[in-house]
Order: C-alpha cells, then structure tokens, then sequence
C-alpha cells in the first residue's frame, strides 16, 4: 500500500467505528492529532506501555479487518478504474474524428460518462 500513517488513517476510515472507544481515542489522538506516547499517556492518565500496547493491538486489529473484508483494497481499485475512465474518456473527446452531428451525440454521451465518474470520485470515502 502506502506509508503507515496513511495506510493506518484509511484503515481507520472505513473500520474505525468497529473499534473500542478507547482504541478510537487512542488512534485519533496518535494518527490525526499527532500527540506523542508520553502526551496520550498524560491526556489518558495510563502508562506510556498502555498506550503503545492500545496502538500496536488496534494496527493489528485493523490490517485484519482488512485481510478479511478488503474494502481499503476495493476502494483504491475503484478510485483507479474511475481515473481510467476519465482518462479514456478525455482522449476519446479530443482525438476523435466524426461528422458534426455523429460528434455531437457522442460527446454528450461523454460528457456522462465523465460526469458519472466525477460523481463516484466526490462522494466516495
């Protein structure tokens, strides 16, 4: 995939919600909020151990959500189909040559294709 902070927050994204309180807490501070292990340890009032423990269980916990339900994995292989189509889309648009009329209804068809596209794209997770 990619580096571990990204791969952790898109992990989070999708199974963050199937995790304790305190694992999301714990998560969210680490991840997003980038707090060391002694400020989550102070803000928690647990041990540095405790929090490097919830967050070493938590990675594990979600690289086999993961494993098991794939979504991260289908999301990225979607998100690139969508790019394709997009793509090919673009260069169809300019590299074809038909008559006016043949041109017209061809790119408005386009035109859907892209639109559908763009729309998957902004309202994925």
């Amino acid at each position: 995939m990619f580096d571990k902070m990204l791969q952790i927050s898109l992990l989070y994204d999708f199974y963050g919600q199937l995790l304790t309180e305190k694992q999301q807490e714990v998560v969210q501070l680490y991840y997003n909020n980038d707090y060391s292990l002694g400020e989550i340890s102070e803000q928690l009032s647990v041990s540095r151990q405790a929090v490097y423990d919830t967050i070493k269980r938590t990675e594990k916990v979600l690289f086999e959500y993961e494993e098991k339900l794939g979504l991260v994995e289908k999301f990225i292989n979607t998100q690139r189909d969508i790019e394709k189509i997009l793509e090919i889309a673009e260069k169809i648009e300019h590299h074809i040559d038909l008559s006016k009329n043949d041109m017209r209804d061809f790119q408005e068809e386009i035109k859907k294709v892209r639109s559908i596209a763009i729309h998957i794209l902004e309202n994925s997770p």
